[in-house]
C-alpha cells in the first residue's frame, strides 16, 4: 500500500467543529495574529463550545496545520499565476479562463500519455481515459455556456444602444436639429460609421 493510498488518522484540527475550524483558517490567512494568539483564541473557543480539554490543539498541531494551509494556499496562488500566463497566451476569444486552462491541461495530459506509450509501450498509460472524456465533455459544456453568455451580453448591449439611439433621435428632433444631424447622432450611438 502506497503512502498516498494509506488513510491517515484525522488531526485534532480536522475534528474541530466547522465554525471553529473556519475561524482558525481565517486567523491564519489574516497574518495579523501570531500563532500564540491563534492558539489561545481557538482553544478558548473549543472549551467554550463545551468540548473536552483533549480536543484543544497543541502548538505543534497548529504549526502543522498552518504549514499545510500555507502549502495549499501557495499551490492555489501558483495555479492562479499559471492560469493567467496560459490564458494570456491563448488569446482573447470569448471563453472563460477556466475553460482555457482545462483545455490546455487536457492537451498536456494527452501529450504525456502519448509520449509515455511511445517510449514505454509495455507500461500502462498514467492517464485515466474515462476521466479525460468527462473533462472534455465538461469543457464542451463550459465553452457552450461561455459563448451563450457572450452572445447574451452582445444582445443586451445592442438593445441598449438601439434604445439610446431612439431616445437621442426623439430629443434631437424636438430640439430642432436637422435630419442629417439626427441621423449622424443615431449612427454614432449605434456604432455605425
Amino acid at each position: 500500500m502506497t503512502e498516498q493510498a494509506r488513510r491517515t488518522k484525522p488531526s485534532k484540527v480536522d475534528l474541530l467543529p466547522e465554525d471553529i475550524k473556519k475561524h482558525l483558517d481565517e486567523m491564519l490567512r489574516d497574518k495579523r495574529f501570531s500563532q500564540g494568539q491563534i492558539l489561545d483564541e481557538v482553544n478558548t473557543l473549543i472549551l467554550n463550545a463545551g468540548l473536552d480539554e483533549e480536543a484543544t490543539i497543541s502548538r505543534s498541531g497548529l504549526s502543522r496545520h498552518a504549514q499545510k494551509t500555507e502549502a495549499i494556499g501557495q499551490r492555489l496562488r501558483d495555479l492562479r499565476e499559471s492560469t493567467k500566463a496560459l490564458t494570456a497566451q491563448l488569446g482573447d476569444k470569448p471563453t472563460g479562463d477556466t475553460t482555457k486552462l482545462i483545455l490546455e491541461m487536457a492537451r498536456s495530459l494527452l501529450f504525456k500519455a502519448t509520449m509515455q506509450q511511445m517510449t514505454n509501450p509495455d507500461e500502462d498509460a498514467a492517464v485515466d481515459v474515462g476521466l479525460l472524456k468527462e473533462v472534455m465533455l465538461a469543457c464542451q459544456r463550459l465553452e457552450s455556456t461561455a459563448m451563450k453568455a457572450h452572445q447574451r451580453e452582445k444582445d443586451i448591449r445592442k438593445a441598449f444602444a438601439e434604445e439610446a439611439a431612439t431616445t437621442a433621435e426623439h430629443v434631437a428632433t424636438q430640439a430642432g436639429m436637422t435630419a442629417d444631424t439626427v441621423a449622424q447622432i443615431k449612427k454614432s450611438i449605434l456604432g455605425i460609421v
